[in-house]
């Protein structure tokens, strides 16, 4: 049984969790506004460059590079974007994960504290059944470990992906010449 003063301290934790978990969301928030501040500020000035650049040309020769010179640099800034909006999403999921995991455990260790207490007062004879919910619980924390395990390697493959993908449009050019 949970007295008043445990009840109050368990919301406390919750509260304090959920105002972590809150802020850790709105970091990355703010971090990916501010990347796409940044992108649309030099998206902008390199418009206006190039509107410039156009409006300077003398000859249709001269327009036509302009326009070819301007592919590759968009190529490689769509890139680089992907791969911060990426960074900082993986980021803002591993600090989040951090946070629940942390939740997860707790709950866990509480849980099965309390049901500890529960079997210390089963009456006698019980001692199978009390046998059975304790290796059920443990095979229940076992798959969710492994579970845990399963999400953190899906995680880094996608990672892996993202990265190996970001880098080939920079190695293909590179490659062509």
């Amino acid at each position: 049984m949970q007295t008043t003063e445990q009840f109050a301290a368990a919301q406390k934790a919750q509260v304090a969790t959920a105002f972590t978990l809150a802020a850790a969301v709105l970091e990355g928030l703010e971090k990916a506004a501010g990347l796409q501040l940044q992108t649309a500020k030099s998206a902008l000035s390199q418009a206006a460059g190039h509107a410039q650049a156009v409006l300077d040309a003398k000859d249709p020769q001269a327009l036509f590079s302009l326009n070819a010179a301007l592919l590759q640099p968009g190529t490689e800034q769509a890139t680089a974007y992907a791969r911060q909006a990426g960074d900082i999403a993986t980021a803002t999921g591993a600090e989040v994960g951090k946070i629940v995991e942390a939740q997860v455990a707790e709950l866990q260790k509480n849980f099965l504290a309390a049901v500890d207490a529960a079997l210390q007062n089963a009456p006698a004879g019980s001692e199978e059944a009390v046998a059975l919910i304790k290796s059920t619980m443990a095979a229940a924390g076992n798959a969710y470990e492994s579970v845990q395990k399963v999400a953190k390697q899906a995680a880094e493959a996608a990672a892996a992906n993202f990265d190996a993908v970001t880098v080939t449009p920079k190695a293909a050019p590179a490659e062509a010449a």
